[in-house]
């Protein structure tokens, strides 16, 4: 037999009552969690003299860092 709680007038399993409460805890943690965001990829600020220099190292950091991706 199972043993059983009288809640509000009824009848509660022990195992209704442990199941319950640990779905409403991982309920509560799941909720209670941030919210994913996907970070940006940022590095050092880039401090070029012009704008020419500026896209320049942009677009080799592109390259650079797509070359060892499709090598990988």
């Amino acid at each position: 037999m199972v043993a059983t709680y009288t809640i509000l007038g009824r009848q509660v399993g022990a195992h209704v009552l442990a199941l319950t409460t640990l779905g409403t805890t991982f309920a509560g943690v799941y909720l209670a969690m941030p919210a994913k965001t996907k970070e940006k990829e940022s590095g050092p600020p880039i401090n070029a003299g012009s704008k020419d220099e500026e896209k320049f190292i942009q677009d080799f950091l592109k390259n650079a860092g797509g070359g060892e991706k499709a090598k990988a």
